[in-house]
């Protein structure tokens, strides 16, 4: 099926959060909360070298609302239900419908760190491309170093499948190792024609 045919909700909710598809305007709250979580965050992710500026955070946000609709990448935005808070953020990426897999990756802002928000979208996520998505393999990718975010699929059952040796370069433009956590659906059924 071609992916822009694939029908499925832009939001759902687990316990304390509202998990949805960026929309236009929430580049003001990624914004805020880069600059709130820029130096924890700076390590690990890439993109969060810099600060970006009020238009190239909404502009990334509508990029990212672009490839949702497409049905190429699947940000995700991690808000307090009931509030405007915005927590961190998610998705599905490395999208190949024709298995279908995706890979989650994610961030959380400083001052909800440790208060278990990203194991809890984690959960949700997962169950998402499983349930609506009829995922056949959900991975994590994680810098072997980032012992704090590979807990987070260890905790919740993803197998590691292993280490792949200077996989990526690091933010300081080093080799570093990558660890490789999935789970995966355990029936064999070949997938209905709608899915």
């Amino acid at each position: 099926m071609d992916p822009l045919l694939r029908d499925f909700p832009e939001e759902f909710e687990t316990e304390r959060l509202l998990i949805r598809a960026p929309r236009c305007g929430d580049g003001v709250q990624v914004r805020a909360a880069i600059v709130d979580s820029i130096e924890h965050l700076r390590p690990w992710l890439e993109w969060a070298q810099t600060i970006p500026t009020a238009e190239e955070a909404e502009s990334n946000v509508r990029a990212a609302r672009v490839r949702f609709l497409a049905r190429e990448d699947l940000r995700l935005l991690l808000f307090l239900k009931g509030t405007e808070t915005l927590v961190g953020s998610s998705g599905l990426h490395s999208i190949r419908w024709s298995v279908p897999k995706f890979e989650i990756g994610y961030w959380v802002r400083k001052k909800f760190e440790g208060q278990g928000f990203i194991s809890e979208a984690v959960v949700g996520i997962t169950q998402f491309a499983f349930d609506v998505l009829g995922a056949r393999r959900v991975e994590i990718y994680v810098d072997n170093r980032n012992e704090r975010s590979w807990r987070i699929p260890e905790r919740l059952g993803f197998t590691l499948e292993g280490i792949m040796k200077n996989a990526a370069r690091n933010t300081a433009g080093g080799l570093r190792d990558t660890r490789v956590y999935a789970k995966v659906r355990n029936d064999d059924a070949p997938l209905r024609n709608d899915d």
